[in-house]
């Protein structure tokens, strides 16, 4: 059994029972939109909040078990959004496209070697000029503690490039089950740069 799937045999620390404030607190501010798809959705807390909110949302994860568990909420809580077991480097199996990309805690686990082939897997489902998030681990966590890889600005901007552009990367933090306040993030917002023969629009 693969590690992130045997941890959902239990409660894994980023399994909060609840989705994350920074997607709650983008959503409300608009920077969702449309379609949505929530890349290694896990047990699908975010993908819930934002078929709750009127999106059309999918969750995916590669991870079978937590799957189950997102799709047993949705039931419970009577809430719309579809959840499927799929490879995050390959998106295009999907057979849908999406307004608004969202990736909590997935990023940081890719290789690098990975990491390109996750954005052109992203690029292959997003609606231009559509808008991706990523939450991610900074190097700023500390690593005393082990966990997963810490990225920086700059391996964010080498990974996104043209026809990426990324907006903005700003300082947050993984709400998560430790109690010490752990959770140093990057949050990046990613659009599709998109020209026109008349001029350029970036």
């Amino acid at each position: 059994m693969h590690f992130f799937d045997a941890a959902y045999q239990g409660s894994p620390p980023w399994d909060i029972g609840r989705p994350q404030p920074a997607f709650v607190r983008l959503e409300e501010s608009g920077e969702v939109v449309g379609r949505v798809l929530d890349v290694g959705c896990g047990t699908g807390e975010n993908a819930l909040y934002f078929a709750r909110r009127g999106h059309a949302t999918w969750g995916v994860d590669f991870a079978p078990t937590p799957i189950q568990r997102a799709r047993e909420k949705s039931s419970e809580r009577g809430v719309p959004a579809r959840f499927e077991v799929a490879d995050a480097l390959a998106l295009e199996a999907l057979g849908a496209r999406f307004d608004t990309i969202t990736d909590c805690g997935l990023f940081h686990t890719f290789d690098d070697d990975e990491r390109p082939r996750y954005a052109k897997s992203l690029l292959g489902v997003l609606e231009p000029p559509g808008r991706v998030h990523i939450l991610c681990f900074s190097e700023r966590e500390p690593a005393d503690w082990g966990g997963p890889r810490r990225v920086t600005r700059p391996e964010i901007r080498a990974t996104f490039r043209a026809p990426w552009q990324v907006r903005s990367i700003r300082a947050e933090r993984f709400a998560t089950r430790f109690e010490d306040g752990r959770g140093e993030a990057w949050l990046a917002t990613l659009t599709l740069r998109t020209r026109r023969r008349s001029g350029v629009r970036d």
